[in-house]
């Protein structure tokens, strides 16, 4: 198991933890099923990460990116359907993205094209986006493609900073809290 997964492991088991009956609830989609689904019952979905049976597959965005996408990312994203994660660093809150079904990484994929699109045209390393910071800012937590540090970055600017040297140390610092993960 590599450390970003293990890491990530580590936050779903404390933020499941933090729940009464050990798993989550969200309203029910007829189309926007996950596999991470157990039960749906008044409108209302059950469930809880589970891990991806077949990693989702990175080939297209290397292929745009024309570069091999960091094996950070890849494990992150390649390890669970789950809705995103709430959790709390020294730096404040987040929020973990998450893929809750196949069609959500293909809808992922297309954003990070975009992100690589603007980067690119800005003359900016290439970065993957893995969590979002407070709902009132704009500000966003990203993995340098070809170092793996982490970084703090606001849209179509230069990252502001490093935050850690790697997606599993950064993962390793988080704290779940108690707020319900949201399905996008």
């Amino acid at each position: 198991m590599s450390q970003v997964r293990y890491a990530l492991s580590r936050v779903i088991d404390e933020a499941l933890d933090l729940t009464d009956a050990g798993y989550f609830v969200t309203a029910y989609d007829a189309d926007w099923h996950s596999e991470c689904e157990f039960k749906q019952a008044d409108n209302i979905s059950y469930w809880k990460p589970c891990p991806q049976k077949y990693p989702v597959d990175f080939s297209g965005l290397a292929n745009a990116a024309e570069a091999r996408i960091h094996p950070d990312i890849q494990a992150f994203y390649g390890s669970f359907w789950s809705g995103s994660l709430e959790a709390k660093s020294q730096e404040g809150p987040l929020s973990l993205i998450q893929l809750w079904n196949q069609s959500d990484f293909d809808r992922l994929i297309e954003n990070l094209i975009g992100h690589l699109m603007a980067k690119q045209q800005a003359r900016q390393p290439f970065t993957v986006f893995f969590a979002t910071t407070d709902p009132d800012s704009e500000l966003f937590l990203s993995v340098d493609n070809d170092t793996g540090k982490v970084l703090l970055e606001e849209p179509g600017k230069p990252p502001i900073r490093e935050v850690e040297s790697d997606l599993a140390s950064f993962l390793d610092r988080l704290e779940a809290v108690t707020n319900s993960p949201g399905i996008y």
